[in-house]
């Protein structure tokens, strides 16, 4: 009987075992579902690429904002000098109409010409375009870059420069607007390089020769030229020459062959000689041979589009007019 008793005890203290370990067990499953319903889930983040992209403003020197999500991949340049910004910073391929005046560089050829801005504004050919962006220089006016806005483009407009200072900045504006910051950074130290180059070779010189610059001479008894205050005066004076018509004021403006005459300039460079002007046409001018210049054979023909257009080539025009004004510094 003891025996039995003893099973029995055992027995039972075994199912009392067995059942508090069953107890156990389900509360310890009741505390995680527990935890789990009490523990917040924590969220994905959001898709950083699904997020809206931040709008970049862009103000231009008319005081016009414009704004883009994205750079724009379909510009048209209506003037010679953006166009030759866009090629310059490796942004052609942005560029998907220009004026017919842009033939610079030679690969500007073949973007579709939209005609020329002078006369008619040539709305539909812009407009078929469907550019995204059209840039403008000073060349055109307000009036048409108002027209241009009301057909609901989105123009930016650029002032000349008038300092190469002021030409690293116009660059630096057309890059941030195109894409291209890094191209422009090279660019400028290139360039800036180059003036440098000159600036410091002009120091070293002991004369400072007097500069016609020619525009137009259809009347050689009062020809066209520039006057004091424009880049090309600027640009004389950087090369080491003096503008024999610094009196006058205006990127147009007209002088008296006895005016030049008695400036006796030592040097002319000729800005018309794509219109047909030779060195020898202005010999036989009446009364020009009493001129150091002609006398001396120091009429030489340049290319106004390094001089005129406000764009990288200004740089060309500075190295190619110090080196007719000093060949003895930079012909050596």
């Amino acid at each position: 009987m003891k025996n039995i008793k003893g099973i029995f005890i055992i027995l039972a203290i075994t199912a009392l075992m067995v059942a508090g370990c069953a107890l156990t067990a389900v509360g310890e499953e009741a505390t995680e579902a527990e935890a789990a319903v009490e523990e917040p889930i924590a969220e994905e983040p959001a898709d950083v690429s699904e997020a809206e992209a931040e709008p970049m403003v862009f103000y231009d020197d008319m005081e016009n904002m414009l704004e883009f999500v994205e750079y724009p991949d379909a510009i048209v340049s209506i003037s010679p000098s953006m166009t030759e910004m866009l090629f310059a910073l490796d942004a052609e391929k942005q560029l998907v109409g220009r004026d017919e005046m842009s033939t610079y560089p030679e690969e500007a050829l073949e973007v579709t010409s939209i005609g020329g801005m002078w006369g008619d504004l040539p709305v539909e050919a812009i407009l078929a375009a469907d550019p995204d962006l059209v840039l403008a220089a000073e060349i055109i006016s307000p009036e048409t870059v108002t027209a241009l806005q009301e057909l609901g483009l989105a123009v930016y407009w650029q002032a000349n420069p008038d300092t190469f200072e002021e030409l690293w900045d116009n660059l630096g504006e057309i890059a941030a607007l195109t894409g291209h910051t890094e191209e422009a950074e090279v660019l400028r130290a290139d360039l800036a390089a180059r003036v440098a180059a000159v600036d410091t070779a002009v120091s070293t010189v002991e004369t400072t020769p007097m500069v016609f610059y020619e525009l137009d001479a259809t009347d050689p008894s009062n020809p066209w030229t520039t006057g004091s205050g424009t880049f090309i005066d600027y640009i004389i004076t950087l090369a080491g020459g003096a503008n024999a018509a610094s009196s006058l004021q205006g990127d147009y403006a007209q002088i008296s062959a006895e005016s030049l005459i008695s400036a006796d300039p030592d040097v002319i460079l000729l800005g018309d000689a794509l219109y047909g002007i030779t060195a020898e046409s202005v010999m036989e001018r009446a009364g020009w041979d009493a001129i150091t210049a002609v006398q001396n054979g120091a009429v030489y023909p340049i290319d106004p589009n390094t001089l005129s257009v406000p764009g990288p080539r200004l740089v060309d025009g500075l190295e190619t007019v110090a080196g007719l004004l000093h060949p003895e510094v930079f012909n050596k």
